[in-house]
């Protein structure tokens, strides 16, 4: 019985290094087969890993430099060199730099030039500003009238403003009324309908 027993368990032994050395032989043939493609993912993924991480300080390394050239500006408005270099940096970090000052100095030259900027809400800020400085009420309704309108019920209001001192009092009362409930204007609307010239 004991013989048998380890007639099996050397069976047994044997059958598993065989199954060891078959995979073994068939992982060898795997590499062997496919080592340039094995190889190449590996390169690329190192390569992909190493250019995302110079993409990533290089980002932060142009912020930073924005930043400071930003700073810069704050400490003296008329520093061309930061200016110049703030424009090459961050070009929308830029035109809201003009845009402000632009604003602060009631600057209506700067004002048209930024008219056509691709920074965030800049250029529907600078049609308003516009309008608002030039005291037209056709710019103003342009303006109000538009899509995405950031000041569009204010622009309202002030147009009415301007038709009401033109002596346009019907006008100028359509115009309030098109000022919603949900508008933080609706009380200024009321107002300018109830106490405005009638």
């Amino acid at each position: 019985m004991s013989f048998r027993n380890d007639m099996d368990m050397v069976k047994e032994e044997l059958s598993s290094e065989e199954k060891f050395f078959e995979k073994a032989v068939i992982t060898e043939r795997f590499v062997k087969k496919y080592k340039n493609l094995i190889i190449g993912s590996f390169v690329a993924v190192v390569v992909v890993a190493f250019a995302n991480i110079v993409y990533d300080v290089n980002k932060q390394n142009r912020i930073e430099s924005a930043n400071k050239a930003l700073s810069d500006l704050r400490k003296d408005a008329n520093n061309s060199d930061a200016l110049a270099k703030l424009k090459s940096l961050s070009p929308n970090l830029h035109d809201v730099w003009l845009y402000s000052k632009a604003v602060a100095d009631k600057d209506l030259a700067t004002l048209e030039k930024l008219k056509d900027t691709k920074a965030m809400l800049v250029g529907d800020l600078t049609v308003y500003e516009i309008a608002q400085n030039t005291k037209d009420a056709a710019k103003l309704d342009a303006y109000a009238l538009s899509q995405n309108a950031v000041y569009k019920d204010l622009a309202q209001v002030q147009s009415a403003v301007l038709l009401m001192n033109e002596g346009k009092v019907e006008a100028a009362h359509q115009k309030l009324s098109l000022i919603g409930e949900q508008s933080p204007l609706n009380n200024i609307a009321k107002a300018l309908l109830h106490y405005g010239v009638k």
